[in-house]
């Protein structure tokens, strides 16, 4: 495919799929925005291999794929899935480092499974090797001059920004039978996972919530107090999103299970735009 091709169908893929960073894909430089859309694109088809496989050995023969291509080695015509083809591109142009890569496509085997994290250093290890690391490419791409400045900011705004996914996403995890809330914030609750996922002591529920969401609020506060230049910026465009969807769980407690915190889509617009002329999240 020709990269004007690329780039419409990972545009469509996001749309689809991550229709958050599709926007901050379209508040960006245009001259980024392939390369941008490349990444994001990677990340969705990553993130999505759980929903399409019914145990978890053919998603990691998914996962496989991916690391065969990153490796050199890839299974068939890379050209031919137009996702890949991108991400490759984007890898050359802009000297992205295969292993950074990699190690999100290790972190999301975690999604494969239905195992706690231990604590919180854990899911900030995950969030951290995904979300993070998400960022810091996306900075690469649109300043490698920058990019390293950022960094401390890169590390807190995706730990932030992976937790509000984790918010927003308790209703389907809750019918996998997957808990992302750490085993000792759990525990700090008075919860286990089994407790937590039957629903039934709403209080304590609660608390767990409040403590995850505590935890998220003190990670932006963190980003927004570190150095970001405006040349990077539009990496951190999605994170204008995490904060209100926090508050909103924080409030809600218990009844982040029945699944009401998502912004409305015009409200997301919003936010996305108002971040992009401020430069603040």
């Amino acid at each position: 495919m020709a990269p004007t091709e690329d780039l419409d169908v990972c545009l469509a893929t996001l749309r689809d799929t991550d229709r958050d960073r599709y926007l901050a894909c379209l508040l960006s430089p245009a001259d980024k925005r392939a390369s941008l859309a490349a990444l994001y694109a990677f990340n969705a088809e990553i993130a999505r291999i759980r929903d399409s496989v019914r145990d978890a050995l053919p998603g990691e023969v998914r996962m496989q794929w991916w690391r065969d291509l990153l490796d050199g080695n890839p299974h068939g015509d890379s050209q031919s899935h137009p996702v890949a083809a991108a991400l490759l591109t984007a890898i050359e142009q802009y000297r992205l480092p295969p292993p950074v890569l990699a190690n999100m496509i290790e972190a999301r085997i975690f999604d494969l499974y239905d195992d706690l994290f231990e604590d919180r250093n854990a899911l900030e290890g995950y969030a951290g090797e995904t979300a993070s690391a998400l960022i810091q490419l996306a900075s690469l791409v649109l300043s490698p001059e920058d990019a390293s400045s950022s960094a401390e900011a890169a590390g807190h705004a995706g730990v932030a920004q992976a937790m509000a996914g984790i918010l927003l996403l308790m209703p389907l995890h809750r019918r996998r039978g997957q808990v992302y809330i750490p085993a000792d914030m759990l525990a700090a609750a008075g919860l286990d996972r089994e407790t937590f996922l039957e629903g039934q002591d709403r209080q304590r529920i609660g608390i767990a919530v409040e403590i995850f969401a505590a935890h998220a609020l003190d990670h932006i506060e963190k980003a927004r107090r570190a150095k970001i230049p405006g040349t990077v910026f539009a990496a951190y465009l999605p994170v204008a999103l995490s904060g209100p969807v926090i508050l909103a769980a924080r409030k809600a407690g218990a009844g982040v299970f029945e699944g009401e915190l998502q912004l409305s889509q015009l409200r997301r617009q919003w936010l996305l735009a108002k971040a992009s002329f401020l430069k603040r999240f």
